[in-house]
């Protein structure tokens, strides 16, 4: 009987390792960002180094890279009216891991050209905490992460 409990024990704790996979109540390593819809300047850009040595397709939903535990960026917003735009700008292949006010993970690999984005069309006012990984592996990538609530052909 003892080991039958051992047993799921062990298999819920495998089950339950991607939502513990990135710890965002760390402090995050670039600092946070805290902006109000229509905020100017748009776009803001914060400098970051991606990557880490945690696979983020533990998350599931199609993440991908190598990324930190703790945080690159936390951005606290407050939503209006506006879609709000989070990409990624580097000379190499990164990914972008964000996880929603809600605690769900939406994640990007290539949204333009080797450059990750997540597009929010109704974005909710809250706690956005962010990862930029390095595609097959990887740190020390120099990035730069932009959020703006202005689509990219726009600007």
């Amino acid at each position: 009987m003892v080991n039958k409990i051992a047993a799921l024990a062990l298999a819920g704790s495998l089950f339950a390792l991607p939502s513990m996979a990135q710890d965002y109540n760390q402090r995050p390593t670039f600092g946070t960002m805290d902006l109000t819809t229509n905020f100017q300047p748009d776009p803001r850009s914060i400098d970051v180094t991606a990557g880490g040595n945690i696979n983020s397709e533990r998350l599931g939903n199609g993440c991908t890279g190598s990324i930190a535990n703790a945080p690159d960026v936390r951005l606290n917003y407050q939503a209006g009216r506006f879609p709000l735009y989070i990409s990624v700008q580097s000379d190499a292949d990164t990914t972008l891991v964000v996880n929603l006010p809600d605690g769900s993970w939406v994640c990007n690999d290539d949204l333009v050209d080797l450059n990750p984005g997540v597009v929010l069309d109704r974005p909710v006012s809250g706690q956005y905490d962010i990862w930029i990984g390095v595609f097959g592996g990887g740190t020390g990538v120099p990035a730069r992460l932009s959020i703006s609530e202005i689509p990219p052909q726009r600007r």
